[in-house]
């Protein structure tokens, strides 16, 4: 009734003193009883003042906060009821002084007493309708202290300020979708909260805020909030991860470009999901989508951009993205992302739309990523493949700035090649290959440094390059694809490196040689291939690999489907460059004596098999050079020798022939391809045809006019020099076994 007088007088000063004593001598007592009153008194006071009590509300609010605090479980009821009262009867005019009740309220949700956790719902209730009906409420100073409620761990706190989240989400006046990047740190925190409703509801709240981000994208601050996602892609919990790659995966789509900068993070993030099994099937669809999208970004604009300039105008990055960005998202290569060709597929929606900046794409980084995952043993399948298609993308989207990490990417590619999956295989091989005939690769500079040895091997090759393949730069180079035979700086350093690892890795060979060899005929040129690793094993001083080496080419240049071509080739020797091919191969086969007979056969040069032959006489036979005789009768039986078997009927014109299949009978001990090979030649028509009178010799050199220039007597005496030399080692290796053994008995 006093304070009713008091307002009726408009007496504010006697106010204010009843206000007074009702906070210091009573709800700030020491006494309970006495605060309770207090309480009861500021309530009572509200109510009296009606409409007014907007004028007293921080004498009014503060003792009962205060109270808020009390050890008596009663008096902090008594304190809810009270400000209950209060805020009901100020409304709207509470809103100044939201975030002191905000702060006391969260206290209160996590009160361990029923009746004051009650209490305070009844209030929370009161306040969220006081903001959804109000205009007022002050968004901009709440935001910094929800940030920091956000990251409590106390479950009924956490259901608290999701609850408010949801309510300020609902009301069409108040944008939080701004302040977003402030607090989605803390929103998949919570969501991996242990109780199911709280996850629940942080679900809906993220949820709402991915509906708007999808209706308002040019207002979304993608960039600011890339590598929270990337963080939470990397959780542990499923749900978090699930949530966060969805969230990443609709990020790279509506925002595009603006992503680039971020690419290693989200890499680091989504390779590994992708060899996720079943029981993360959801995880591993939604982050191959991802993947997938990032690539798609990389154009081919990003390897002409100058970078001098592309520096000068790319403005500062805010402070609240680099506050958040991780040191290797912003070091790297730039690029224009304003170009007409990338405007279709990106807008920049860190600014205004009239404002184009460049995007940095981090080659840099992403390569950093993709070569940390290669050398990780324990990585799925999925994730290595994926790794070698993203290398490939890089290679012909932006070779040039690829190429300059080529020599660090280069061992542990040629390391991929011992994987235990074929598919990871053929990944592997498509990246090698490319590096290998990519025209960025003549750029000086960008070529390996493996002295001026390999380098003059190099230019030994004369392998044919068409004039067109030539460009090493500008965008007619980058057209090229795989299978061109183009041959550049790395061709050679590849091939090399490839022996090597045969040598050193027989098992390797043995298993998967010809797989590898093949595919890389298809991808590369045959005749390429053959060319330089003939020229490179002519100079191999293990010469047991040598021999093996040389054994499995033959076959597969014999049997593949893949080198057609190269045999059709090599059979006629109507060209000079198919007579330098063969003399280059025969050069090396000599390493093992069956299979230059088999090349003699292929090309046809029969008197020269048949000169061959007769020198086997003087070699070591062995277990192993029979059972290669014996294969060879096997694959003269085959589809690939059916000319050869048909020139059978022509005895007058192939009598070389004839007699160096009758070599080989002689060769061999009476087994199963002995009787095959004599049966063989039991149909050879006229037998008695078989004298080499003049007039067959007369049509042979008519026959292989076309190959005079080749100089065969000296072919012979090369092959005989490789013989001596596997000779010496065979002797030089049976020596060691023998002192071995001596050591053994002694």
């Amino acid at each position: 009734e006093l304070v009713r007088e008091f307002v009726a007088q408009n007496n504010t000063s006697q106010i204010k003193h009843v206000i007074q004593i009702l906070s210091q001598e009573f709800a700030l007592s020491q006494h309970p009883h006495s605060r309770k009153g207090g309480l009861i008194g500021l309530a009572a006071c509200s109510i009296a003042l009606g409409k007014d009590s907007g004028l007293y509300l921080k004498e009014l609010i503060e003792p009962v906060l205060t109270c808020f605090n009390d050890a008596d479980s009663r008096l902090r009821y008594y304190a809810c009821e009270a400000l209950y009262n209060i805020v009901k009867v100020a409304r709207g005019s509470v809103l100044p002084h939201f975030n002191v009740l905000f702060d006391g309220l969260s206290k209160l949700a996590a009160d361990p007493d029923p009746n004051v956790k009650s209490g305070s719902e009844l209030l929370d209730r009161l306040l969220k309708d006081i903001v959804t009906e109000s205009n007022q409420f002050d968004l901009v100073g709440f935001i910094p202290l929800l940030r920091e409620r956000i990251y409590s761990n106390n479950q009924y706190a956490r259901q608290f300020i999701i609850s408010w989240i949801l309510v300020l989400e609902s009301v069409p006046d108040i944008n939080l979708l701004d302040y977003l990047p402030e607090i989605l740190d803390g929103l998949f925190q919570i969501l991996g909260d242990n109780s199911k409703e709280i996850r629940k509801m942080c679900e809906v709240a993220l949820g709402e805020f991915l509906k708007e981000i999808k209706k308002n994208p040019s207002s979304v601050k993608f960039a600011e909030m890339a590598n929270i996602l990337v963080i939470h892609c990397q959780a542990s919990d499923d749900l978090i991860q699930l949530t966060a790659m969805c969230w990443m995966r609709e990020f790279i789509q509506l925002a595009g470009r603006v992503m680039l900068p971020y690419s290693s993070g989200i890499l680091t993030a989504v390779l590994p999901c992708l060899s996720y099994d079943d029981r993360k099937k959801n995880i591993k669809e939604v982050a191959n989508v991802c993947n997938q999208s990032l690539m798609k970004l990389v154009i081919p604009e990003d390897d002409d951009m100058d970078e001098a300039k592309q520096s000068m105008t790319l403005p500062a990055e805010p402070a609240s993205e680099e506050s958040l960005s991780k040191p290797e998202a912003v070091s790297g290569g730039s690029l224009d992302a304003s170009s007409d060709s990338n405007i279709s597929n990106t807008s920049v929606f860190t600014i205004t739309s009239s404002e184009r900046i460049p995007v940095t794409l981090n080659l840099d980084g992403i390569v950093q990523v993709l070569d940390c995952h290669l050398h990780d043993t324990s990585i799925g399948m999925m994730t290595r493949i994926a790794v070698l298609k993203w290398l490939y993308h890089l290679y012909i989207k932006t070779p040039r700035k690829m190429f300059r990490h080529t020599d660090s990417l280069f061992p542990i590619l040629l390391r991929t090649l011992s994987d235990e999956s074929d598919e990871v295989i053929l990944k592997d091989l498509e990246v090698l290959a490319e590096i290998a005939s990519s025209p960025a690769g003549q750029t000086e500079g960008h070529g390996p440094s493996d002295g001026p040895d390999a380098r003059s091997n190099q230019v030994e090759l004369h392998v044919p390059i068409k004039a067109s393949q030539l460009s090493s730069s500008g965008t007619k180079g980058m057209e090229c694809s795989p299978s061109t035979p183009t041959m550049n700086s790395y061709f050679y350093k590849f091939m090399i490196n490839l022996l090597k690892r045969f040598s050193s890795e027989r098992k390797l060979l043995e298993m998967r040689g010809a797989f590898i060899i093949r595919q890389l005929c298809l991808l590369l040129n045959a005749e390429n291939i053959f060319h330089s690793m003939a020229d490179i094993l002519l100079r191999e001083e293990d010469l047991k690999f040598a021999s093996t080496m040389v054994h499995t080419l033959n076959t597969i240049l014999l049997t593949s489907s893949e080198l057609f071509q190269l045999r059709n080739q090599l059979k006629d020797l109507k060209t000079q460059e198919s007579r330098n091919l063969f003399c280059c191969l025969y050069r090396s086969w000599c390493h093992n004596p069956v299979t230059t007979v088999s090349l003699c056969f292929l090309t046809q040069n029969y008197k020269h098999a048949y000169d061959l032959i007769q020198k086997f006489g003087d070699l070591e036979v062995t277990v192993d050079f029979l059972t290669e005789v014996d294969k060879l009768v096997q694959l003269i039986e085959c589809p690939i020798f059916t000319y050869l078997r048909l020139q059978l009927l022509d005895v007058k014109n192939n009598p070389y022939l004839i007699k160096a299949l009758y070599g080989l009978l002689m060769l061999l001990p009476q087994s199963s391809a002995f009787q095959l090979l004599s049966h063989r030649l039991q149909c050879v028509p006229n037998p008695e045809l078989m004298q080499t009178a003049d007039g067959a010799k007369s049509s042979a050199g008519f026959k292989r006019a076309a190959a005079a220039n080749i100089d065969y007597t000296e072919l012979l005496q090369h092959f005989e020099k490789v013989q001596n030399k596997h000779l010496e080692a065979r002797h030089q290796r049976a020596g060691r076994g023998e002192q071995l053994e001596r050591r053994v008995v002694l």
